[in-house]
Order: structure tokens, then C-alpha cells, then sequence
């Protein structure tokens, strides 16, 4: 028997979610007191996860944590395709070998929230691969183009005169295919899903299945506090990214944000979560204290218990008090007649900067320093011999031998 309630239980998964489609439906899946099939895709269409992927992780934790079966599902067929919710355009259709790949990464990185013991991964190609023309035509034949065009994002292109490939028809009618073969009882996504979602619903019903119960989680804002979280827009928190850079752009974040992270992403319960809004408004609590306390759990989490805590030491020694990290890479930089010098060139070099573009834009805005003088000539190189100490940006530092 599950040890929690079913009103416990419907606590836990309300949660921070933005629908809940429908909860009398799940209740009665629920008080049958057996393991439902909880089942969440992400299709492997980048190699690295941001912290705005791992909310419907958080999720998938929370039913894990309440006895149900995990199904991650990897859509290594479908992201051959892409996903066409959201976009204006047409997607470039990716090869199986990315997929593979972004795939082996993404089992990595999920077992960072997820009990991999108590989690079926789960791969579309197995089932959709098998389909032949003729199960292609049933499955077609269980919506129409009206329905597919009742999409936002399809109903846009199609008035503007884009164009709508018929393969992006197929990836709402993969996705619920998915719910069909797997039995799902629960399917999560993003509120930009909502419409994949329901077509799972659809077709359980026509396939003769009980419906799954759809729930939908909200898009997480990037660093900024407006945009969705994207490395295109520079605003992500990668899980694979150093603790000292996690921290540190966690503690940029506002101090409404904040308690945003907190309710997604963080395990602490919702009436601790409370206590540290109510502490900060009495005063009793700093804003950046509180802040420490998240940053601090989101480090631990992916890089292992106290990262978090040294994570925290470092900030304050560099951000705080302006000292350099006791800790610091260390690159020799010869001075020979055919050595390249120019500190753009190393910036990028090193993995500093993304490319020399970018390593000049940040000189050329004052964002790079030698032992404190900002270098703003992106034409500067590297002259006296001698140690100094690099510093891009807020947070990258390095100690720099420069050899004669």
C-alpha cells in the first residue's frame, strides 16, 4: 500500500504545476492503490540540460518520491524530427548518430535528480520504428488537419505563408503514440506541450485505453527574470557547468526569482519555502542569505554533497571581500618572437570566451583585467615576463606565467 494519502499525494503533484488535466481522473487512478506509469519525454535535440529542463525532472522526482513508475523517456526518433511547438519555422531535421549522442549525455545528467534505480529509461524508436505504412495510415487517420491547424503555432505559419512540412503533422501524433504504447497513466510537460498532450489523451481513448491525466509545468525564466531559459539567450544555469559558475549565476538572480527556483526546483517543502519569504519580510533574514541557501542545494545536487558550501566560501572571497579565488587554473604563455600574444586570442583559447568575437566584446566593455588594470584594447598582448592574475568577466580567473 502507498504510504501517502491520496490527498498527500495530490499535494505533492500540484506542486508548482500550471494544469492539472483532470484531477478527479487522477484521484480515482490513484485510490486503486497500485504504481501508475508516469511518463515524460525529452527529445536529445542539444548534447547538455539547463535548469529549465530539470523542472519536469523535479516532477518526475516527486512521483518517484510518492511509489510510482518512472518512465524517462527518450524521443530518439522523434528528435529526428523536432518538436515544432513554439517554433516559427521549420526545423533542420537532426541525424540518428546527434541524436545517439545528446542521448548519452542526457542519461547522465538526469540521474543527478532521479533515482536511477527506480527509473525505466525508455527510448520512441523502439515502437515507432516498427510501425508500417499501414499503422501509419490508422494512426493518420485518428485526427485531422482542422485539429493539427488549431495549433498556435501551425495556425500562425500557415497565415503568414510559412511553411508546415507534413512531417511536423506526425510529431503530435508520435508523441501520443508514445502514451499509447506505453500505457502512460500520467504524462508531464511544459505548458508549450499542452497540445501534444492532449493528443496522447485522444488517442488512448481511440486505441480503447484509459486516458493518461496530462500535467503541465511552467516554463522557467532565465537569469534575466523575463525570458525562457535558453543558452542561445545566455541566461541558463547548464547542470554541467563548474560549481563556482552554478553558484554564481544562481546568486544572480533577483530576489523574486528566487523563490521561483525555490518552489520548482528546490526538495525543501512549500511551508519552509514560506518561512524564508516571511523571514525576509520581517527582517529576520537577508535576501542574499536566503539566496546562499538555494544556490548552495542547487550545487550540491549536481556536483555532490558540500560543493555547495565551497561553492558559497569561493563567492565570498571574490564577490564579497574582491579577493582573487585561492584556487585557479594556471596557463604558461611564451613571449617568443613566433608565439601569439594577444590576450583575445588566449581568452578564447582557453574556453574563456566562446570565440575571439566575443573575447573582444568583452574587452572592449571593460570585462577583462591583468592584476586588477582593465585591458580594453582588444589589439593587447601579452608583453612583461612575470605572474599575473587573468581575470574575465565576473567569474573566471586564471594565473597567467608569462615565460621570457
Amino acid at each position: 500500500m502507498n504510504a501517502h494519502s491520496v490527498d498527500e499525494q495530490i499535494a505533492l503533484i500540484k506542486r508548482g504545476c500550471v494544469e492539472l488535466i483532470e484531477e478527479e481522473e487522477l484521484r480515482k487512478k490513484l485510490s486503486r492503490d497500485k504504481p501508475l506509469i508516469i511518463k515524460a519525454g525529452f527529445d536529445p535535440t542539444a548534447p547538455d540540460l539547463h535548469l529549465g529542463h530539470t523542472v519536469l525532472m523535479q516532477k518526475l522526482r516527486h512521483f518517484q518520491l510518492l511509489g510510482h513508475e518512472i518512465h524517462f523517456l527518450i524521443g530518439d526518433f522523434t528528435a529526428m524530427i523536432g518538436d515544432p511547438s513554439g517554433k516559427s519555422e521549420t526545423r533542420r531535421m537532426l541525424t540518428r548518430e546527434d541524436v545517439l549522442a545528446n542521448a548519452e549525455t542526457y542519461k547522465a545528467q538526469v540521474f543527478k535528480i532521479l533515482d536511477p534505480e527506480k527509473t525505466r529509461v525508455v527510448f520512441n524508436s523502439h515502437w515507432l520504428y516498427e510501425l508500417d505504412i499501414r499503422a501509419m495510415m490508422e494512426l493518420a487517420a485518428k485526427t485531422t488537419v482542422a485539429r493539427m491547424l488549431e495549433r498556435d503555432d501551425f495556425q500562425n505559419r500557415y497565415r503568414s505563408g510559412g511553411e508546415i512540412s507534413l512531417v511536423e503533422f506526425f510529431y503530435p501524433l508520435f508523441q501520443g503514440y508514445d502514451s499509447v504504447a506505453m500505457k502512460a497513466d500520467v504524462e508531464l510537460g511544459g505548458t508549450d506541450q499542452k497540445f501534444n498532450l492532449l493528443m496522447g489523451r485522444t488517442l488512448q481513448r481511440r486505441y480503447g485505453q484509459e486516458e493518461q491525466i496530462v500535467i503541465t509545468m511552467p516554463i522557467l525564466e532565465g537569469t534575466d527574470g523575463v525570458n525562457k531559459m535558453s543558452k542561445s539567450l545566455g541566461n541558463y544555469i547548464g547542470v554541467t557547468e563548474p560549481a563556482n559558475e552554478m553558484f554564481g549565476k544562481v546568486m544572480s538572480i533577483s530576489d523574486d526569482l528566487m523563490f521561483r527556483y525555490f518552489e520548482l526546483l528546490s526538495d525543501r517543502s512549500l511551508a519552509d519555502i514560506e518561512a524564508l519569504r516571511q523571514g525576509i519580510a520581517s527582517g529576520s533574514l537577508h535576501p542574499k542569505e536566503v539566496k546562499v541557501t538555494l544556490g548552495r542545494e542547487i550545487v550540491d545536487r549536481f556536483h555532490g554533497a558540500g560543493a555547495g558550501e565551497e561553492a558559497a566560501r569561493h563567492f565570498e572571497q571574490v564577490f564579497a571581500r574582491g579577493e582573487n579565488p585561492e584556487e585557479m587554473p594556471v596557463f604558461e604563455v611564451p613571449l617568443g618572437a613566433t608565439a601569439d600574444k594577444r590576450i583575445c586570442t588566449f581568452i578564447a583559447s582557453v574556453g574563456f570566451a566562446k570565440s575571439n568575437g566575443e573575447a573582444r566584446r568583452l574587452m572592449e566593455q571593460g570585462g577583462v583585467s591583468l592584476d586588477g588594470s582593465a585591458i580594453c584594447d582588444s589589439h593587447a598582448e601579452f608583453q612583461v615576463p612575470g605572474e599575473c592574475v587573468l581575470k574575465v568577466g565576473k567569474r573566471r580567473f586564471a594565473k597567467i606565467i608569462v615565460k621570457p
